[in-house]
């Protein structure tokens, strides 16, 4: 099993939405960069645990446990003009963007925010905490989960 980090604005799309949705479930949808459509495609696999962070909010921070449910797929929102995310380069029968489905896991007691995983120790590396690391899908290694899991007071596995 991998482990990955997602970014959301909470205003946008928020963990407490993920756990309304039917099933806790959504597709991971409108990720326009090469890498991290890449990692969606390639990497992420059925099974696999994710952060689910909270972007661009006061403040920044994780709140919760996702599982990859389906892998990689040609994201329908890159072909429908009327979607945000809509890329008139894409086709559907030569996708450019991918996406994959994830599920709510486990909502954390408390927001783990930026601030405090940028003072933890064991977590110098990870690419959430490393200066310019903006990508929306990240990994995670399974150290870092541990520490992570552990400052939220949840269970690693």
């Amino acid at each position: 099993m991998n482990h990955w980090l997602v970014k959301s604005e909470p205003d946008v799309f928020s963990f407490a939405d993920l756990l309304k949705a039917p099933k806790k479930t959504t597709c991971w949808d409108g990720v326009r960069n090469y890498q991290a459509r890449n990692t969606l495609r390639d990497q992420m696999k059925k099974g696999d645990r994710v952060f689910y962070y909270h972007s661009n909010a006061e403040p920044s921070g994780i709140a919760g446990i996702c599982e990859v449910v389906r892998e990689g797929y040609p994201d329908h929102t890159a072909i429908d003009s009327k979607d945000p995310h809509f890329d008139p380069k894409s086709r559907a029968d030569a996708p450019t963007w991918y996406m994959v489905d994830v599920r709510a896991v486990a909502a954390f007691p408390r927001l783990v925010t930026l601030a405090e995983l940028k003072g933890v120790k064991g977590l110098e590396q990870m690419a959430l905490v490393r200066k310019g690391s903006r990508l929306s899908v990240q990994p995670v290694t399974r150290r870092e989960w541990e520490i992570v899991c552990r400052i939220a007071g949840h269970s690693p596995d």
